[in-house]
Order: structure tokens, then sequence, then C-alpha cells
């Protein structure tokens, strides 16, 4: 055991003699050690990284510092794999370093021995745009390195990580939800279940300037009128302290579901003055539009419709779902220890041909489920769960079309031919052709004429 401490403090002496960043994990996925250059780079101290547990997703909550979530390798380098990847961290100034590495699995008996060695390039790195780079050859590295680059830009300040991507929609929903947490103005979220509504109206709460006041949520498809109208009149004439007045929020989840005699209470509540929150409200309809179909109150409408936010479908943003999959791929990582790069592009095309009805909430359970049964680096095509296949089964092998008879034409087709056939054996005589069919002469005549086998006679 004494010479295998010697041998580390020895290892040690001579990596803080390199000019190199270089870091070890053990076998924990905690950092053992970092040499001085590796510790000037990243501008903290041995005693503030020495510990902390990578992990490869956002920061676990109450981790000590954001570094380690940034210096964690790729899976594969856990698993034994020597590699190359790209890790960094957020500096004290606010800048994002950046610079690629050379993961080294270490192998040594004893329970000393480190996991793994990363090598650290000396210059910062630049990702290529539009190229794929090296230093991310995986389509899952190089989505992982695109979230962690949107987490500094924009989710750190506002808490959008369920609004990533780049389609057009979600960009637009991104600086509406910017707009109104700059705002006091009340905001109705609009959107299908399972798009997010209660998660962006928790985010223009908390993402404001000043969220020093409470998030009261209301359900209206639960709360009776009498218990919604209490509820409010104590919020109103409640005296919240100087420092929290005017930054708190009530939140009316499902305000499109409000009986109407609820919609009366909050419309006077909320017309009276001096109400002390902000109102923000989730429905899946416009209200608006609601009003003008006579379905809603007209004046709580445009009260609570200041700001209107619009949330697409998952099926009206499909570019976005190999990005919200590496998200929730990345969070199922800091949840338990496991650790999965991400999925297969076999896997991402067929989450790409599902319908997704519970948009983004469905996603987030079936990328749950395919991480618990993964058990390799990726997620592949047979760890998804039994709907994507049913659904991918069903598109390959559609069902026919079932033909609607209806019986008056379908008897009709049976008893044409059989005149057409009653006459060819009677060689064209109608009077023996109606005794074959057991009809008189003249009924055979006008069924032949119905059908278009004979001229009417004039």
């Amino acid at each position: 055991m004494a010479r295998g401490r010697t041998d580390a403090k020895e290892l040690a002496r001579l990596l803080d003699a390199v000019a190199q960043p270089v870091y070890v994990l053990d076998e924990e996925q905690a950092i053992a050690f970092c040499n001085q250059a590796c510790l000037d780079w990243l501008g903290c101290t041995a005693e503030a990284i020495h510990g902390q547990r990578c992990v490869y997703g956002p920061s676990a909550e109450g981790a000590k510092e954001p570094v380690a979530a940034g210096l964690c390798p790729p899976p594969g380098a856990l698993r034994g794999q020597e590699m190359e990847g790209v890790v960094g961290a957020t500096l004290a100034d606010g800048r994002l370093t950046r610079r690629r590495a050379r993961f080294v699995p270490l192998r040594g008996e004893g329970e000393l021995s480190p996991a793994l060695m990363v090598l650290v390039d000396s210059a910062e790195w630049t990702e290529p745009d539009g190229q794929p780079s090296p230093a991310c050859p995986s389509e899952a590295a190089q989505l992982h390195e695109r979230l962690r680059r949107f987490r500094h830009q924009r989710a750190g300040q506002y808490r959008l990580d369920r609004f990533v991507g780049d389609s057009p929609a979600i960009r637009r929903v991104r600086s509406q939800i910017e707009l109104a947490a700059g705002s006091r103005a009340s905001v109705v979220i609009i959107g299908p279940p399972g798009s997010g509504r209660q998660h962006a109206a928790q985010t223009i709460h908390y993402a404001a300037a000043e969220s020093t006041g409470p998030l009261v949520p209301l359900a209206c498809t639960v709360l009776a009128a009498d218990l919604i109208a209490s509820t409010l009149a104590a919020i109103a004439s409640q005296r919240f302290p100087q420092e929290v007045s005017g930054h708190g929020t009530l939140l009316l989840n499902d305000v499109d579901q409000l009986a109407p005699e609820s919609q009366a209470e909050v419309a006077r509540v909320l017309a009276g003055k001096r109400f002390p929150l902000r109102v923000v409200a989730t429905a899946r309809e416009g209200l608006i539009d609601l009003a003008r179909q006579d379905k809603y109150r007209e004046d709580l409408a445009s009260a609570l419709s200041t700001l209107v936010i619009r949330l697409p479908s998952l099926a009206e943003r499909r570019a976005d779902i190999p990005h919200l999959a590496q998200l929730f791929v990345e969070e199922a990582n800091v949840r338990s220890g496991k650790q999965i790069a991400g999925l297969s592009a076999e896997a991402l095309d067929r989450l790409d041909a599902y319908p997704w009805p519970g948009n983004v909430d469905e996603l987030s359970r079936v990328i749950d489920e395919a991480h618990r049964a993964a058990e390799g680096v990726e997620i592949v095509v047979g760890d998804l769960p039994q709907p994507i296949h049913l659904a991918h089964a069903a598109a390959v092998h559609p069902r026919r079309p079932e033909e609607t008879i209806v019986l008056e034409h379908f008897l009709a087709r049976i008893e044409r031919e059989l005149l057409v056939r009653a006459l060819e054996r009677a060689k064209g005589n109608k009077t023996k052709a109606a005794k074959l069919l057991g009809m008189t002469r003249p009924r055979l005549y006008r069924r032949l004429v119905q059908f278009g086998l004979e001229e009417p006679q004039t």
C-alpha cells in the first residue's frame, strides 16, 4: 500500500511539471487529480475541484462547481475506450472555455489506481461551422456539444432547456419568453397537452429580473368556483413584504377550462385595484378566439391576453427532436449512475417517424424508458419502447383500406349478371329467359331496359 502511495505522489509530481493541462478521474468518475496547468486553465484551486463527480449532462442540483460536468469524458471513454473529445468549463468571468482532449484509460492494481487520464490541448477549440468536427466524430457527441453551448448562451439565464432547438417555431417561442420575462404584463401560454405550457410559465416567473415573489399555481379544471374566489380574495388582501410585492406570479393552469361562474369571479378579482401578483395563464385554445365564439368572457380573455405565446406541437418542430432527445438522455445521466452518450442515427430516425401525440412530455418518457433499457454507450433502436416499434410497423405495413359495400349496388350487379346469363342460355329468346328466371316476360323486359340491356320501345 505504501508503495502505491509513493507511486501516486511521484506521478502527481511529474504531471505538475507538464505544461499541458492534465487531470485524472477515479473509478467513480470523480476528479482525483488536476495538474497546475489544468488548475490555471480552469481558474480554480485543487480543493475546489477535487472529489467532484463528472456527469455527461447538465450539472446536478447542489453541485459545488458546474465545472465538473464540463470535464466529463464521453461515455465510451468511461467504458475503457481510448478516444478524443471536447472538454471545458464556464470561467469565473462568464466565458465558456472549450478544448480538445484525449481520454486515456488507466489500468492499475489497488484501490488508489486511477481509472482515466485526460490530456487537454493547450489551445482553445472552436467548433467548425456546418462541418462535422474530428473532436466530435459521432452525431451524439455533436449534439452534446451544441447543447452545452446552448445552455451557456441562453438556458443559464432564462432556464430555456426544454425549448432547445433550431426550428423557426421554437426560436420564436424563446424570444417571446425572454420578452415576457422582462415584463409584468399578463401572459397566456397556448399549446397542446405535453407541449411544455407549465414549464414555460415557470420559466417566465423565475427568469424575471426580480423573481423574489411567490409562484402561486391554481388548477382551473379541479377547483370549484367558490374555492377559486376565496383563494384570489385572500391573495388580493394579503400584504407582501416590500422586497416581494409586485414580483410574484399567479399561475392559472388550463384557464380556458374555467366554468362560467368561475370566469366571473376571476374577472371581478383581477379587475380590482392593486392585485399584488402578475398573472400568467396556460390554455389549450386562444382565449380571444373562444370569446369571439361566445364560449368565454370577453373582458377576462382580454385581461389575460396582453401577451400571447403559442407553443407548437412536437410534430410541428420535428427538426428539434434530436436536440430534445439528447437533453433528456443527459438529464437521465444525472439522475442515474448510468452514462449514455446519446442515440444512434437509426434510433433518431425512428423517433422522427413517430407522430408524438403526447408531444415533448411523451418524448421525455420514451427517452427515460430507453435509457433504462440501454446496455451500450448509445441508445439503439432495440432500446426504444414498444409504442415506437408498433408505430413503425404500422407505417411500413399499412392496412388496406376497407371497401364499403353498398347493398343495393351489390345486388344490382348480381341481378344484371343473372339477366345476361339467362339470355345467353335462351339464345336471346326473352320468353324462355323469363321462364328460367321465374318471372313474366313483361317484367323481364322492364328489368332489361332498366339495366341498359334493351332499348325501350317508342
